[in-house]
């Protein structure tokens, strides 16, 4: 009898309690995968909602946080959970958690980070619209070429012509975009380029080994998922190797690549925040649409670079 009283008395608290949650409004924030870099971008995301009034920790918003690690039916799941919940609106980082939501819900706005236009993700009509719900801020690819130019400025080849190696996810479309896009501006430069395919993060070390045999003189980490949540297996194989790293993503810089010219994460992640901030005030998408990312820099690694004697540019600032 006792059980029976304590059930009903602790079943009528978490009705309370529900209740006066759906009060507020629900961000749901989706990550695929566990990520030092990405991560920068949902700080960024609800330290700009916070200044706009917008904090679980001031009762003004319920979050629901789910992170897929890197696991795509796992990832489909949460996001299924979080459109049962029926949030305010879905919050995804990066792409992979962008793509899962907009094919799974037509209704519930979805604001992206850390992701590249609808038109890299093949996420739009057959007029080249994208999705009705999507907003948030993401990314061209015209960036890359000015990181990729680096390589043949800094490094020196250690035979002829100079070699850049890098891998990239094929079953990614920014991924393959990105190849594309590098190997024409490899050409250009009169660069050569060696290319090999990973399927998953478990493919990165012997993927990443076999490059390193075909004696690349430097590494080139492009926008892809996978690199991202391997990126210290990679670090390490290529330092092991005495071949310098160098990527287009400024997060990747702080964990061990020499340079980039590419987005701050945490700045778009902020400025994914305000688009969700205004939303939230006016209850209304009619005056706001997905963006791109404004804040880029050129950064470097003081300890990698002066590992591999490079002298940066004066515009480079060291990350801390």
């Amino acid at each position: 009898m006792k059980r029976i009283i304590f059930l009903l008395l602790l079943s009528s608290v978490l009705f309370s309690c529900k209740h006066k949650d759906n009060n507020l409004p629900t961000v749901a924030f989706v990550d695929a995968f566990e990520d030092n870099t990405i991560v920068q971008a949902k700080t960024g995301f609800f330290d700009a909602l916070k200044k706009n009034g917008y904090s679980e920790d001031q009762k003004t918003i319920n979050v629901i946080y789910r992170n897929a690690q890197g696991n795509i039916p796992t990832l489909t799941q949460i996001v299924k959970y979080c459109i049962s919940q029926n949030p305010t609106l879905i919050a995804t980082c990066p792409s992979l958690s962008t793509i899962a939501a907009i094919q799974n819900t037509k209704d519930i706005p979805v604001f992206m980070m850390v992701s590249p236009t609808p038109t890299l993700m093949k996420v739009t009509d057959s007029n080249r619209n994208p999705p009705a719900n999507l907003f948030g801020v993401s990314e061209e690819l015209g960036y890359i070429d000015t990181s990729f130019a680096l390589i043949k400025q800094l490094v020196k080849p250690n035979s002829g012509k100079l070699t850049v190696g890098m891998i990239y996810n094929q079953s990614e479309p920014q991924s393959v975009e990105a190849l594309k896009r590098i190997s024409s501006l490899a050409k250009q430069l009169d660069l050569n380029l060696v290319s090999l395919p990973v399927n998953s993060s478990a493919d990165v070390q012997l993927v990443t080994q076999s490059l390193l045999t075909k004696h690349i003189d430097a590494f080139f980490a492009n926008p892809d998922n996978t690199v991202f949540s391997s990126f210290e297996t990679i670090i390490k194989t290529c330092d092991n190797a005495k071949v310098p790293v160098f990527t287009s993503e400024a997060g990747l810089v702080s964990r061990g690549a020499v340079a980039a010219y590419g987005a701050d994460m945490y700045q778009w992640g902020y400025q994914c925040g305000l688009q969700a901030a205004l939303y939230l005030q006016t209850k209304s998408t009619s005056n706001i649409h997905w963006d791109l990312v404004k804040s880029h820099g050129s950064v470097y690694n003081a300890k990698a670079a002066a590992a591999y004697h490079i002298s940066l540019p004066a515009s480079f600032v060291p990350l801390k």
